[in-house]
């Protein structure tokens, strides 16, 4: 079956909140802590700059998040999540949501992509990161709390538009 990348449809809201609150619950790469109700799912995905769905058929099997990443003088940068179902992973469908991301970031105005967040030992998400030329800024030591309570490293990373 063919994959598209498009904007998402308010119909495609529960499969998102599904796959969203599945990357939430397994606590290793998003910060958010509490799962998304339908309610706050809807509020939460109409208020990004652009949100994306990776879908099959009717199928959503990733979204992404686009929003900027500061205001004013900074408000330039753009910042982005994603999130693929885990029965999907594997299938290069984060890379399609990235390279749609670069493009949608470009196509409205943003001059570079930033990602504040990337945990350490998330290491397909920092590969194919650094394969699609974003640049390692460094690493802030014990900047995220995993799950279980302990620490791990974050490693921001940016891009050109």
């Amino acid at each position: 079956m063919e994959l598209t990348v498009r904007a998402y449809r308010n119909d495609d809201v529960p499969e998102m909140i599904r796959i969203w609150n599945e990357v939430v619950d397994e606590g290793v790469a998003f910060p958010q802590e509490e799962p998304l109700s339908r309610s706050s799912g809807e509020a939460f995905f109409s208020s990004q700059s652009y949100t994306g769905v990776a879908v099959a058929g009717d199928r959503v099997l990733g979204l992404y998040i686009l929003h900027p990443n500061n205001i004013g003088r900074c408000g330039h940068i753009c910042n982005a999540s994603f999130a693929v179902s885990a029965d999907s992973r594997g299938k290069h469908i984060g890379e399609m949501l990235v390279r749609d991301c670069i493009d949608t970031g470009r196509t409205l105005g943003f001059r570079i992509l930033q990602f504040n967040a990337v945990v350490e030992s998330n290491l397909h998400a920092r590969h194919l990161y650094e394969r699609l030329g974003f640049v390692p800024l460094g690493v802030i030591p014990g900047g995220f709390r995993m799950k279980d309570g302990s620490y791990a490293n974050i490693c921001p990373y940016y891009r050109a538009l």
